[in-house]
């Protein structure tokens, strides 16, 4: 992992922490939360795992699934001791998320990619999925200071925004939500999830919590 993959992880994941926002999955939209029976009983008509490697998605084809797959990887990258945006399962919640509770952005991801790829095209020859990592950091870093061509609507900033936040809620909500696979993103945080008690000594203590695992609310709702 370069120093920039570094620094970005670093900045990502202080963003989260500052903000409160694994409190209550708050990360999700009421939209999001009220969807959250369908996720949990529906059974996908695909395997979201291979999306990645084509296969197409509940929402996304293949190409789409591999640009945004990678495009997450690039705003949350892996290293061998920490998980990324694919550990986390990052590519199946937008997934997901686009053909329910955001499905009234999906225009935007349409319009978006398309956009993506005009540029990377223009300037690199090539589709995003299929540029280096060095060159996939020179484009995302172009859309976040709004220097890519090729957008009208959504413009640069607003997909990128729209692709960190989701990245991020991929990351670190609750799983039931289908993506922070195996609780990757509440790991990298020593975050002990949706726990139905914490003792007056855990609420005081400094350290991270560690007395049970980690409980999702999927795990939390068979208990109850």
């Amino acid at each position: 992992m370069s120093h920039h993959d570094e620094d970005r992880r670093a900045f990502l994941v202080g963003t989260v922490v500052g903000a409160g926002a694994l409190a209550g999955s708050a990360l999700l939209s009421d939209a999001a939360a009220q969807t959250t029976e369908r996720h949990e009983t529906a059974k996908p008509s695909v395997d979201h795992s291979n999306m990645a490697h084509g296969g197409h998605g509940a929402f996304l084809n293949d190409d789409d699934s591999l640009t945004i797959a990678a495009f997450a990887e690039r705003l949350m990258p892996s290293r061998p001791d920490k998980p990324g945006a694919r550990d986390a399962g990052v590519l199946n919640y937008i997934d997901l998320a686009l053909s329910g509770a955001y499905a009234d952005q999906q225009d935007v991801y349409r319009r978006g990619l398309a956009a993506l790829d005009g540029y990377c095209r223009k300037t690199f020859k090539e589709p995003f999925r299929r540029l280096s990592a060095a060159q996939q950091d020179e484009v995302v870093t172009a859309l976040e200071q709004g220097k890519a061509s090729e957008f009208t609507w959504p413009t640069q900033q607003a997909f990128f925004n729209t692709l960190r936040t989701h990245t991020m809620e991929g990351m670190f909500a609750d799983p039931v939500y289908g993506g922070n696979k195996n609780f990757a993103g509440w790991k990298l945080l020593d975050f002990p999830g949706a726990q139905p008690l914490f003792s007056p000594a855990d609420m005081q203590s400094g350290k991270a919590f560690t007395r049970e695992p980690m409980i999702g609310l999927q795990t939390q709702a068979r208990r109850t």
